[in-house]
């Protein structure tokens, strides 16, 4: 950020760039569009720029959205919407959509206005009377030079014989999603992560009074009506241009600076304006600059994590509000050094917890990296992370392979202290890589996570091949990873997660093209086994694209299609049309369930609800010869909470080295189902004779031999391993640390055995090795995965006992296969109580 920013609040200059301009975007302007973490611009919308914003206007184009979650739905277009605004050349757009009276659903045409009023430049949507139901609508987009946002104006006109009456309420989407709040009537709204440094505020500019809810118009009337939305590197800094649309305001500026002299820019400067608080921020030099309203004492708060806060009051006007210098105390810190064995640099994940009277750190919201509620994720080793004076226990992992560091320390105020230790790969994989086939971030829609924050969180927690998933647009995390210097710790190709009102499906890898709606993406359809033939076959039909099927709905997909309570065997062929499906998504390990279905609590419901266990019947489906692979995934759109890192699938590799990792090769090995599911354990699993999971093999006489090793590191731990015989856990095949402790381990080989398997008939394996007695604290701490039990499980291997090819049993493992709708009353007499 150029250290003279804020000086423009107070003194607009000149237009470098001539007099305020719109026009609509060609292939050969793209370039032009502005950047941002929510930028969302593609060839055929409208910019719009003066000397000092820029902003997106949306094309009138087919199927036009910012993404997914604006607004949901096929019906959810959103042409002629505002899209983008940052200020200019700052590349930091942060708003998702503004659509002026809810605007959706498709619109007669988005221009530039070709002779706007003197000095502005403008862009219009309309949607005519014969579009409009009679109703005539346009919205005006218009701005000038020295503006700090746009005037969006709006006319309409009832063109009917009868009164009609029209709703006052625009709506903004996500970028709410951030702090927000009102100063009298304006409102305003932070980015998603304040770090981000923008903000932006928004009022109705109604002549005669307060803005109503409602207009209504007669036949033939019309109303005119403006509001101003403005961006700044703050929400105060926005609702300072607000304000002095309407009130005198003056100036409060100034640097914070700490006890040696270097710039603070981490702190926060909130405004109490009429009594309530709005946050501001410096520059990266530490500046700030803000409008405010004059004639009065201005109370602030300035702080900063590390500093604690103090209040000053400033008389908004004088001289003395301009050109302060604020001084603030050193920072209590941890600096942190953490290498692998070898004494390399790692990325790595630290946690904070307060010990005895000192409270767990805030370090921020959890969509991201460098401080996440309590814990902070880091590309690389060396970080420093300011926390308030106390006595903390500092835990540091990297995943499930490595060890662990934990340290208590005590953090006086204004002291940095330094945390430094080696992380050793414990757990040998040699020959499997680490994958998570399924992750978000911001350009998916329905979350606000930065894209660089969810490439540092996997990486933090040592995920190795990581293929772009993003809802419904075509994307690629590969620059990210690179710009962070990522590149030899994990792989991606670019792919997608199809979605919609029912099936969702991930597929890779795809070709994006950014100057396209999605990316280049396809539509979803409702037919599940339409989306799985499109993906297979979009752009081209490379016999190694991967496509799976999302958190699936196995009683509706497999067991009954139509809801009709009757199983009728799921959408027919839909299975054969699979690489895989997840068995494990984000939470939860219930594959020794043996069950279907379960009753869980629910405190909008007194008698609870009904949840079928996916895992149990996808066991249940593997009988009746749905042959799909099980995979694990985090579904993750968060950092902190619903973050990646637990559940995940290791796939066989002829390198161990990710940035060497061939795409190819891990789709045709996950393809053969060499695939081992897991939240901490490393399971390796194969028959005396080799055979990997996914495997057939045949078993004269019907004895069949597997060789099961057990690794963990030092914080998490396994107690029973159990073989599925076809989905059936036998008592003779269930070993527990409690009832064979010398099968067992303490380091970490946790247990290594040939276990021999008998088998009458035709039947899959599969072993599953949990801890049930153990949880997953140290390596998740207060994150919701913590409560899970260590679990790790493979894909089937299919044993021909006859030797006349393999034949599913049609087992149903005890219970009925499971129909759609089951009430609570009809699981408890399906499960006998």
């Amino acid at each position: 950020m150029h250290p003279l920013r804020y000086l423009l609040i107070a003194m607009p200059l000149a237009s470098a760039a001539g007099a305020p301009e719109a026009f609509e975007v060609d292939a050969s302007r793209f370039a032009e569009l502005p950047g941002g973490k929510e930028a969302d611009g593609i060839v055929g919308d409208f910019v719009l720029r003066n000397d000092l914003v820029e902003a997106v206007v949306a094309g009138n184009l087919p199927f036009r959205k910012a993404n997914m979650s604006t607004f949901w739905g096929a019906g959810g277009t959103t042409q002629g919407c505002l899209y983008d605004l940052t200020l200019r050349g700052e590349d930091n757009d942060q708003l998702t959509i503004f659509a002026p009276l809810g605007l959706k659903g498709g619109v007669s045409y988005v221009r530039v206005v070709d002779e706007p009023a003197g000095g502005e430049a403008a862009v219009e949507t309309v949607i005519t009377a014969a579009k409009g139901g009679g109703l005539y609508t346009r919205h005006r987009y218009r701005l000038r030079d020295g503006w700090r946002g746009l005037l969006v104006s709006t006319t309409l006109r009832n063109e009917t014989k009868l009164e009609r009456t029209v709703r006052l309420r625009d709506s903004s989407g996500k970028f709410l999603s951030g702090g927000k709040g009102r100063v009298g009537d304006i409102e305003w709204a932070d980015a998603a992560d304040p770090a981000d440094k923008c903000g932006y505020a928004y009022r109705w500019e109604w002549e005669g009074g307060e803005k109503p809810a409602e207009v209504v118009l007669g036949p033939g009337e019309e109303v005119h009506f403006d509001r101003f939305v403005a961006v700044g590197t703050s929400p105060l800094d926005a609702v300072g241009t607000v304000l002095a649309r309407s009130r005198e305001v003056g100036e409060v500026s100034g640097v914070l600076g700490g006890p040696d002299g270097a710039a603070v820019a981490t702190a926060t400067l909130t405004a109490f304006i009429d009594g309530t608080p709005v946050r501001g921020y410096p520059d990266a030099a530490g500046r700030f600059a803000f409008l405010l309203p004059k004639g009065r004492a201005q109370r602030f708060a300035v702080s900063d994590i590390g500093r604690g806060w103090s209040d000053l009051e400033i008389d908004v006007g004088s001289p003395g509000a301009r050109g302060l210098e604020i001084a603030l105390p050193a920072a209590s810190a941890i600096v942190f050094a953490i290498t692998d064995g070898a004494g390399v640099s790692i990325p790595c994940k630290a946690q904070f917890h307060g010990v005895g009277g000192t409270k767990s750190p805030d370090l921020g919201p959890e969509n991201r990296a460098h401080g996440c509620v309590d814990q902070y994720h880091s590309e690389s080793g060396s970080f420093r992370v300011q926390v308030p004076p106390g006595k903390y226990r500092v835990v540091v992992t990297r995943g499930m392979e490595y060890s662990h560091l934990e340290e208590e320390v005590e953090v006086p105020p204004g002291v940095e202290v330094r945390v430094a230790g080696a992380l050793e790969r414990l757990v040998d994989t040699a020959g499997w890589l680490s994958t998570d086939y399924h992750n978000h971030s911001t350009p998916s829609g329905d979350n606000t996570c930065g894209t660089p924050d969810r490439v540092i969180n996997m990486a933090a927690e040592h995920l190795e091949f990581v293929p772009t998933t993003e809802h419904n647009r075509f994307y690629d995390w590969g620059p990210t990873i690179g710009a962070l210097g990522l590149g030899r710790f994990m792989a991606t190709v670019p792919g997608v997660e199809l979605t919609g009102s029912g099936a969702h499906f991930n597929a890779f890898p795809f070709k994006p093209d950014p100057a396209k709606q999605d990316g280049g993406a396809p539509q979803w359809s409702k037919d599940p086994r339409l989306n799985a033939i499109t993906l297979r076959h979009f752009q081209n039909s490379d016999p190694d694209r991967w496509v799976h099927l999302n958190h699936p709905d196995m009683e509706g997909l497999f067991v009954d299609w139509d809801g009709d309570g009757v199983a009728d065997g799921g959408y027919a062929n839909l299975g054969s049309m699979l690489d895989g499906l997840e068995t494990q998504n984000y939470r939860g390990n219930d594959i020794l369930a043996g069950v279907p279905y379960r009753i869980d609590k629910d405190i909008r419901r007194p008698g609870g609800r009904v949840r079928y266990v996916r895992e149990f019947i996808w066991l249940q489906a593997l009988n009746q010869g749905h042959r799909v692979w099980g995979i694990a995934v985090s579904d993750a759109h968060t950092v902190y909470g619903n973050g990646a890192g637990a559940w995940r699938t290791y796939v066989r590799s002829s390198t161990d080295e990710p940035a060497e990792a061939d795409w190819r090769e891990l789709s045709r090995n996950s393809k053969a189902g060499q695939m081992v599911l897991t939240n901490g354990p490393y399971l390796e699993v194969r028959t005396a004779d080799g055979a990997l999971p996914g495997a057939d093999v045949h078993a004269p006489g019907g004895k069949v031999a597997l060789r099961v090793k057990v690794q963990c590191t030092d914080w998490i731990d396994i107690d029973r391993v159990q073989v599925l015989v076809d989905g059936a856990q036998p008592a003779g095949l269930n070993f527990t640390r409690a009832d064979h402790g010398g099968m067992f381990g303490d380091g970490v080989v946790k247990f290594e055995q040939e276990i021999e398997v008998e088998l009458e008939r035709d039947a899959h394996l599969i072993v599953v090795a949990i801890g049930e007695g153990h949880g997953l604290e140290m390596g998740y701490g207060t994150s919701p995965q913590s409560k899970m039990n260590p679990c790790a499980y493979h894909n089937p291997i299919f044993v021909d006992v006859d030797g006349d090819g393999f034949e599913p049993s049609g087992d149903t493992i005890g219970h009925p296969l499971p129909v759609q709708g089951l009430t609570v009353d009809r699981v408890k007499e399906l499960l006998g109580g």
